[in-house]
């Protein structure tokens, strides 16, 4: 990650998953990703920081609210990037963050559109089979 403020707030959202204040750090992805600065940083920083709150290993039962509001914050980021550049990796995000927020309609549409982008480039990958098992799953 190339801005300063954003190697900070990541470091500290880390840090607090780190020590088990997963409330904390959810809470801090949802500030971050709130704020007017987020849309100012490189596509691929942007990118980095989503990655990092979406694929997380999260606890096992149901989701705090704050983690839910987290990815609700993330899913207009994630819109804009995947209309702007297509990248099925975004489209997977996406519909990650709209099953967590319980929109399962919207998912299937944005890991079918992650698919058929993907699926053209390279059905082999492992993306490809990522995409495929969320399709199934919705």
């Amino acid at each position: 990650m190339a801005n300063e403020a954003l190697k900070t707030a990541v470091k500290q959202i880390v840090g607090h998953a780190k020590e088990g204040r997963v409330d904390e750090a959810y809470a801090g992805y949802r500030a971050l990703f709130s704020g007017p600065e987020f849309a100012t940083y490189r596509p691929e920083d942007q990118r980095q920081a989503l990655r990092l709150m979406v694929h997380a290993k999260r606890p096992s039962g149901r989701p705090s609210e704050v983690i839910v509001d987290a990815h609700r914050a993330a899913i207009p980021l994630l819109t804009e990037m995947a209309a702007a550049h297509g990248e099925p990796a975004d489209f997977e995000m996406l519909g990650m963050c709209q099953v967590m927020v319980g929109d399962e309609k919207s998912a299937s549409a944005s890991f079918r559109a992650g698919l058929n982008i993907e699926r053209a480039r390279n059905p082999q990958s492992d993306l490809c089979g990522a995409l495929m098992k969320w399709v199934a799953s919705v």
